[in-house]
């Protein structure tokens, strides 16, 4: 089959983007101008920005592929996202709008010492690296069949232009990028779902009814066990990751600062996780749609040898030349939109958190753009030699979710442990961020101990980030009362 017209439109869409990104030269030679756009974004721009970084390659393929293979278990993560949005705009969004500083670690150095501020930015820094890993693999793994091309050749490809443009644009070009591509996700999802209740043979309920006899609907179990993929698990997952990413995250803060006002910045808040919720729920349809028009027709699913694989096969074999391209730009869009927030956000922390705290502190504006520059070449480059690596990943969500929950569950609890407890000194946290990430450590490696082992973690890896950041905070606090005691 030819796949001229696709293969065109991905590589006009491609170059419409960069074009974007490099509208905005003139804008980001500042600094401030490179990391929050001078404070000057409206809410519905910033609402969909945030939308797009949430709704990366990872939900794009991970979601339909996770449907496809099991149920809608993966739909209880974003049930959590209100519960996050509400307590991040109640009190994160204005704690940062208060400060000065762009960015969001800097107040751990006040509340507990360098040590600190230095932690957190390299587990932030680790996840962003892996969060670019993944995608790209992702965006691979679902072009290689438009383009004929081998997974690496694609990493290289997209690792370059999306780095590409990231450098010229800086946060404004990220921004209005990621309203652009998040307007072109919206449309995919919504055609794709149509067409897919229009291929079954009995019509709409066909669908559903084969969808229902095989549990594909389920959100999981209800149980008390912390060992499987429950109900529980996925919530408090999801509780503790959104607050990690609306609380903490860089990527979440600067567009905070970018905002016009603490209301607008709210309310941007407010619009992502709104879009995120029935859009999510969207991607699990499709997946769940893809399977019942296989089980009708078993031979239109030759080809599938992965479960991530089944909405780019769909796309590549039911949908007619020309709007595939149009799909895989979309593919593109979702993963472009996420790559280039973490690419951004990652060289702010490298200035404001590594640069000025450790080398030089009040760097001239041009060796800050410098450093800016720099860093976001580097992150890239990261990012894509890690993309590489998983190559041969068996699932793209649960990569993500087990590395994304290795990295940040050190941060959410430390961040805890300063609000929380007034109590709480340098000796205290340093001890629960020690144990915590011994913990981690432990949880992390477990899988490789023989089954069996009394040392081999009895949880499953979607608690490590609970685990820890729990681990992180109690001990933390515990440490803190005695220590009060004892002055007493």
């Amino acid at each position: 089959m030819s796949y001229t017209i696709d293969l065109a439109i991905l590589v006009l869409y491609t170059l419409a983007v960069v074009a974007l990104g490099s509208s905005f030269l003139r804008k980001s030679r500042t600094p401030r101008g490179f990391m929050v756009a001078g404070g000057t974004i409206p809410a519905w721009a910033l609402g969909f920005s945030l939308f797009g970084t949430f709704l990366s390659s990872n939900t794009f393929l991970g979601y339909p592929g996770r449907a496809y293979a099991s149920n809608w278990n993966v739909f209880v993560f974003s049930l959590s996202l209100p519960v996050a949005a509400w307590v991040a705009g109640r009190y994160f969004v204005p704690f940062y709008r208060r400060s000065d500083e762009l960015s969001a670690y800097s107040h751990l150095e006040a509340r507990f010492g360098r040590w600190a501020r230095t932690y957190a930015m390299s587990c932030y820094l680790l996840t962003q690296i892996a969060r670019v890993g993944s995608i790209l693999f992702g965006i691979a793994f679902a072009l290689k069949p438009l383009t004929g091309l081998e997974p690496q050749t694609i990493i290289l490809a997209t690792g370059v232009v999306v780095t590409l443009y990231t450098l010229l644009g800086g946060i404004e070009a990220v921004i209005w990028t990621d309203v652009a591509q998040s307007f072109i996700l919206i449309t995919g999802a919504l055609v794709t779902a149509a067409l897919l209740l229009h291929d079954m043979p009995e019509g709409p309920s066909q669908l559903f009814a084969i969808a229902l006899e095989q549990g594909k609907f389920s959100l999981g179990s209800l149980a008390l066990d912390f060992t499987s993929s429950t109900v529980w698990v996925v919530l408090l997952y999801g509780l503790f990751i959104n607050l990690n990413n609306f609380g903490i995250d860089q990527s979440y803060v600067q567009r905070y600062h970018a905002a016009r006002s603490e209301r607008e910045a709210r309310r941007s808040l407010w619009l992502a996780a709104a879009l995120y919720l029935p859009l999510s729920l969207l991607f699990l349809f499709i997946g769940t749609g893809i399977y019942a028009l296989y089980e009708v027709h078993p031979e239109l699913a030759i080809g599938i040898d992965h479960a991530d694989a089944a909405f780019p096969h769909f796309i590549m074999q039911r949908m007619p030349e020309g709007v595939s391209g149009m799909f895989l730009a979309a593919l593109f869009a979702a993963g472009m939109s996420s790559i280039d927030t973490s690419l951004n956000s990652s060289a702010t922390v490298i200035l404001s958190d590594l640069y000025r705290s450790y080398i030089e502190p009040r760097p001239s504006e041009r060796r800050s753009m410098q450093v800016l520059y720099a860093a976001t070449i580097v992150t890239g480059a990261l990012g894509t030699l890690t993309a590489l690596t998983m190559i041969g990943a068996t699932s793209l969500l649960d990569a993500w979710w087990t590395l994304s929950g290795i990295f940040a569950g050190g941060m959410l609890g430390l961040f805890l442990l300063g609000i929380a407890s007034r109590r709480a000194d340098r000796a205290a946290g340093f001890l629960g961020v020690t144990l915590g990430v011994l913990v981690i450590f432990w949880m992390t490696v477990s899988p490789i101990l023989p089954q069996g082992s009394i040392f081999r973690s009895p949880f499953h890896s979607n608690m490590i980030t609970v685990i820890g950041t729990m681990t992180i905070f109690l001990v933390g606090a515990l440490a803190s009362r005695r220590s009060s005691i004892r002055d007493e």
